[in-house]
This record gives structure tokens, C-alpha cells and sequence, in this order.
């Protein structure tokens, strides 16, 4: 069984910064591409980020190029998420996931795992 935790979600001022962390149990985090996800009041869930296994590879919504960066410490089993310059729109329940493949993906359902959320709340 894997488990996902995040932590580092708050309140803050727009143009703040806050940094997501996932903490994963489990031997295969390695192996396995990792992506973050927020999901607003009356939205549905969206994608905001992913890194392959070895963090050799990012992508990112394009609303949060140049703000946001997805990073992992395979020695740790955790995921970051460092987000700068942060506008009220990105206020949301921020999730992460684990990936099916190595290779990391926009897309929901190539997530088999997913943590409990922690909410990120912008101010203006």
C-alpha cells in the first residue's frame, strides 16, 4: 500500500511564495513519475505538474510556467512543489499523485495513487 502525505499549504498574500511537500511510503516511489493537482471550489480537478522518475523530465499547466516548479528526492520519497508569485486564481486544494508509468503525464487517470490534499489559499 502507498500512502501520500502533503504538507506546506496555508494562507498567503498574492505574489507570495509557499512549498509544497508529498512524503510517500512505500519501496517503488523511485520507479514512478509523480504529479500535483489542485482542485477549486466548484471545479473539477486539474493538472498542475509532473516530473518523470528521475526528474529528468517537467511539465507544468501552462498558467504556472515560470511560477511553479516540480521537483523530487528519490533518497527522501518526497515531491516538491515550489510556487512563487502566487495570484488569488491559484487558490485550491493542491493534491499530489503517484504515476502508473515512469514517465510523467497531464492526464488523471495515469495517477494510481493520491494524498489527501492540503489547501492553498491566495489572498489579493
Amino acid at each position: 500500500q502507498v500512502q501520500l502525505v502533503e504538507s506546506g499549504g496555508g494562507l498567503v498574500q498574492a505574489g507570495g511564495s509557499l512549498r509544497l511537500s508529498c512524503a510517500a511510503s512505500g519501496r517503488t516511489f523511485s520507479s514512478h513519475a509523480m504529479g500535483w493537482f489542485r482542485q477549486a471550489p466548484g471545479k473539477e480537478r486539474e493538472f498542475v505538474a509532473a516530473i518523470s522518475w528521475i526528474g529528468s523530465s517537467t511539465y507544468y499547466l501552462d498558467s504556472v510556467k515560470g511560477r511553479f516548479t516540480i521537483s523530487r528526492d528519490n533518497a527522501k520519497n518526497t515531491v516538491y512543489l515550489q510556487m512563487n508569485s502566487l495570484k488569488p486564481e491559484d487558490t485550491a486544494v493542491y493534491y499530489c499523485a503517484r504515476g502508473k508509468y515512469t514517465s510523467g503525464s497531464r492526464y488523471i487517470n495515469d495517477y494510481d495513487y493520491w494524498g489527501q490534499g492540503t489547501q492553498v489559499t491566495v489572498s489579493s
